[in-house]
């Protein structure tokens, strides 16, 4: 695969969203095809599913299970084809969002996670290789920073509306997963002024010689 995979993650309230479209412009601008996408979701069957993770109860093992199955399919529909294209995908969460929020916020099995995550992302082209961002970028933000920006903001679902102790832990989950792959990840701390968060976010892609 030709193209480039970079993830954006973090807590709700990080304000990773917001520059999605910024990196997808600065892509653009040098004549990539981009792709923006989100998980759960990508698909019509994926995005079905994520209204079912988000709004239904369910224990941990079944929020796992969907999340993946959502994923199988928007990695076979969307996100492998278009490296394959040679574009680049820039995706609202991946698979540490579900080590994060499934694994350390909702205390499921860290080792059947890993199972799902090889049998899941392995390679619709057969190459033995797991489809993973390029780069992941880690929008850091303490989580009582994070609750006063959620504040009043939508009508949150049952992530959002989880207590400040959930998304402690949903950051310390991150904080693993970077730990364990320190290569892939780039720390940013959310906790500053937009065009702030911005240089770092341009500065981390440029390191990685994608821009």
């Amino acid at each position: 695969m030709n193209g480039t995979f970079i993830s954006f993650e973090g807590i709700d309230g990080a304000g990773k969203s917001t520059h999605i479209d910024s990196l997808a412009q600065s892509f653009r601008a040098q004549g990539r095809v981009v792709t923006l996408t989100r998980e759960p979701g990508g698909t019509p069957l994926a995005e079905q599913l994520r209204q079912m993770v988000l709004n239904d109860p369910m224990d941990a093992m079944t929020e796992a299970l969907l999340v993946f199955a959502a994923r199988r399919d928007h990695i076979r529909q969307v996100i492998a084809p278009a490296l394959a294209r040679g574009e680049v995908v820039l995706c609202d969460r991946f698979t540490d969002a579900t080590f994060a929020y499934q694994g350390a916020g909702r205390g499921f099995d860290w080792q059947t996670l890993s199972v799902l995550e090889s049998w899941v992302q392995a390679n619709p082209d057969q190459s033995g290789r797991l489809v993973q961002p390029d780069l992941t970028l880690w929008f850091d933000l303490p989580a009582s920073i994070a609750a006063q920006r959620l504040a009043g903001a939508r009508v949150p679902d049952k992530f959002e509306s989880q207590p400040q102790a959930f998304f402690e832990k949903v950051a310390n989950g991150y904080a693993l997963r970077l730990a364990a792959d320190t290569e892939r990840f780039a720390r940013i701390d959310a906790n500053q002024t937009p065009a702030a968060v911005w240089s770092d976010v341009e500065q981390a892609v440029r390191s990685k010689g994608f821009l």
